[in-house]
């Protein structure tokens, strides 16, 4: 009977040096081999040249490296850069990259599909059909790293957990990841340099605050009334505003950091005087920024980007409050990389 061979990125450290044990090796080459897979990203066992070929077909006989692979690019006009990603089930996520002046940020997803309902957004009309697995998000930083030095001749600054999925419902997964990417045995980024966007799933952030993380966080909002954010966001009927801000304000406490809230306004939707008001004061409860952000059309007509003169409203309402304020320019529009337009088109 043919041996099932595991991927050899679910094993820990200790797994690894263990099975070398096993068959008569010293346990040392075991750290050599996670070295390579977290810190160096090999991705086939030839390329672990300090083990000696006997040890290296050892390995390749009993595990495999489930690597994700890049099956497509496309570049926009503003030089953001998709990619479909296909995992090793074939089935396939997007991740982009954003390029800037001084930066270049990684958009990585967390779910094939996304677990979640809100009606502006394309991923969510995607079946949630699996979670990844922290080596699949690894893979995207990995690559997308090498294009950021490849075409822009820089190392990647940010990462953001922005793509497709809710983070928050692949939490172990994506935590695991974070700690492969920011860990000095593994590709060694700052924490401070990601930051996890929900959009609201209480119990989770006070979890994630329980674990004191040194990364941002992020929530998309879009509206500071309970009534409005039911109709574009369902699920946040379980998860009543709050019991958001309760999750808030304990993250606050726990870290000491701020939130940043993700908010698009719409035409008829949120863009009167009570939301304005509602969200203001939302935001006074702890420390935060607002973030407005462009909104990218996924073919529903019920969403239509608020015209200009309501933005400014937003904007004077939050700095007359001393609230931080950006107003975001979407990028890579023209090729559906943009927020809410992820959905495997390409």
């Amino acid at each position: 009977m043919t041996e099932v061979k595991k991927d050899i990125r679910r094993c820990t450290k200790e797994e690894i040096c263990s099975f070398f044990i096993l068959h008569n090796v010293p346990s040392f080459h075991g750290k050599q081999v996670y070295e390579w897979l977290w810190q160096k990203a090999a991705i086939d066992f030839d390329q672990m040249t300090n083990l000696s070929k006997a040890h290296r077909a050892l390995l390749d006989k009993h595990f495999i490296i489930n690597q994700a692979n890049i099956a497509k690019v496309q570049i926009s006009n503003d030089g953001t850069i998709k990619n479909a990603v296909l995992l090793y089930d074939d089935k396939v996520v997007e991740s982009v990259l954003i390029p800037a002046k001084n930066r270049s940020t990684a958009c990585v997803s967390s779910q094939v599909g996304c677990s979640l309902d809100c009606t502006f957004c394309a991923t969510s009309q995607l079946k949630r059909m699996r979670n990844l697995n922290p080596d699949e998000i690894f893979d995207q930083v990995v690559m997308l790293n090498k294009q950021s030095i490849e075409y822009f001749e820089r190392p990647l600054s940010n990462i953001v957990f922005m793509g497709m999925g809710e983070p928050m419902m692949n939490y172990r997964n994506v935590m695991k990841a974070i700690v492969k990417i920011t860990s000095p045995e593994g590709l060694g980024m700052s924490p401070r340099r990601i930051t996890v966007s929900t959009s609201g799933i209480p119990k989770m952030i006070k979890k994630m605050a329980d674990e004191y993380p040194r990364f941002k966080l992020a929530v998309s909002l879009h509206s500071a009334i309970q009534e409005t954010r039911n109709k574009i966001m369902p699920f946040s009927t379980s998860f009543p505003l709050s019991e958001l801000q309760d999750s808030i304000k304990y993250w606050f406490r726990k870290t000491n950091a701020h939130v940043t809230y993700e908010y698009v306004i719409w035409s008829n939707i949120n863009d009167c005087e009570a939301e304005i008001d509602a969200l203001v004061r939302f935001c006074e409860k702890t420390p935060s920024k607002v973030n407005l952000i462009e909104y990218n059309p996924m073919g529903n007509d019920q969403f239509i980007q608020a015209d200009k003169d309501v933005i400014d409203q937003y904007v004077v309402a939050l700095k007359k409050s001393h609230i931080p304020v950006t107003v975001r320019r979407s990028r890579g529009k023209d090729i559906d990389a943009a927020c809410g337009q992820l959905a495997n088109k390409i």
